[in-house]
């Protein structure tokens, strides 16, 4: 499909309609197979238009990663909002307003402390919060050991406390995301369901009703044998995709639902490379894609058009608003191909960290190309 962005500033964000639209209805598919819920992770998006696809097809909530995306969403009608970072009592101030106005809104817990300040607000603001304990299952990221007695101390307050409620039991498998094959995955994938599982009994144990079960990552879901037991999956990259998720064979480059587009600036005749203007905050610094099966520097370049890889042309180097362009094979670059003003498009390693340096996205693809949808930054409550 032939695309005119001779009206775009650059450096922007494209995002493809059908891409991201076929994204969504695979994993929607996936969780059917698996017979969970599915509950998209918004971080990657952080966009009402995206969260309406995801609703359209059966989103059962939301996951958050900040306040003000939680507040975004239900300023537009959404609800069932999980909020799953770990929560302090701050936090648990700034959803009571939520709280208030009837939206149900969740929030994360992973130590005692947390849970106790929790469990004062929601008594000084008298609202009912209700909250999601994480287990540490692979040491990946956060979480408390069940065996832990401070983890049966958490459910004894959600017993006890007047204001304070028990949502469930999560776990994130993000060492999925080192895994070398589909099947390490899903072994990863069996320790988490059977850890929850575990989590559950002592949850009854201890007197409380049985709590529902959330289990994440993309890849680890995508690449689960089972998920019996378990009651909803938190899944978000998968909606753009990115060169890392096709790095660990979670999908193919074709999936990638969002590129940068950019414009040639500058020859290094001399040097076999050309620049343009996307650089390290259009594009982000991540190097995921190094060490993998391929190491797509900053991002590989692409038609403009048709947003397919140019040979091996990547982003080499960036500075703040410089985007190196070079062959890592040392192919001679024929720079009559790039003329100044040229637009090419970028694949980025990691489209979380890529799209947050945006506000809009510029549509491709679909029946709403050029269409422009808005997105939420930072972390302030929206006024």
């Amino acid at each position: 499909m032939s695309h005119d962005f001779d009206d775009l500033n650059t450096p922007c964000l494209l995002l493809d309609r059908d891409i991201i639209k076929n994204n969504i209805a695979r994993m929607a598919s996936r969780a059917s197979e698996l017979g969970v819920a599915l509950r998209p992770h918004i971080k990657t998006p952080k966009s009402i238009s995206v969260a309406q696809l995801l609703r359209d097809a059966g989103a059962a909530g939301f996951t958050t990663s900040t306040i003000r995306e939680t507040e975004y969403l239900a300023q537009a009608g959404f609800d069932d909002l999980f909020y799953a970072v770990p929560s302090d009592g701050r936090k648990a101030q700034r959803i009571a307003p939520l709280l208030r106005a009837g939206k149900n809104v969740t929030l994360l817990v992973d130590t005692l402390q947390s849970a106790e300040q929790i469990a004062v607000v929601a008594e000084s603001e008298q609202v009912t919060i209700a909250i999601w304990v994480e287990i540490d299952v692979d040491h990946y990221r956060t979480g408390i050991d069940p065996k832990d007695p401070d983890f049966d101390a958490i459910l004894a307050l959600c017993g006890k406390a007047s204001h304070l409620n028990l949502a469930g039991i999560m776990s994130y498998g993000g060492a999925s995301y080192g895994c070398a094959t589909p099947a390490e995955a899903a072994a990863l994938t069996e320790r988490h369901r059977r850890a929850l599982l575990a989590a559950s009994d002592k949850v009854q144990a201890a007197g409380l009703a049985k709590p529902r079960l959330s289990f994440g990552s993309s890849p680890a879901v995508l690449h689960a044998d089972t998920l019996d037991g378990i009651d909803e999956v938190r899944c978000g990259i998968y909606t753009f995709q990115d060169l890392f998720q096709a790095g660990i064979g979670a999908c193919t480059i074709d999936d990638i639902a969002v590129t940068v587009l950019a414009t040639v600036i500058s020859h290094g005749k001399s040097l076999n490379r050309f620049t343009v203007d996307a650089g390290a905050l259009a594009l982000s610094k991540d190097r995921s894609t190094q060490g993998r099966s391929f190491d797509a520097g900053f991002g590989l370049v692409c038609d403009a058009d048709t947003g397919k890889p140019i040979g091996d042309l990547q982003v080499g180097t960036v500075s703040q608003e410089l985007g190196l362009v070079t062959s890592p094979s040392g192919a001679v670059i024929d720079l009559t191909d790039f003329p100044i003003g040229k637009r090419v498009r970028i694949l980025p390693n990691h489209a979380d960290m890529t799209a947050a340096a945006y506000d809009t996205y510029h549509m491709i693809g679909g029946a709403d190309a050029e269409d422009v949808w808005t997105r939420t930054n930072g972390w302030e409550s929206i006024g």
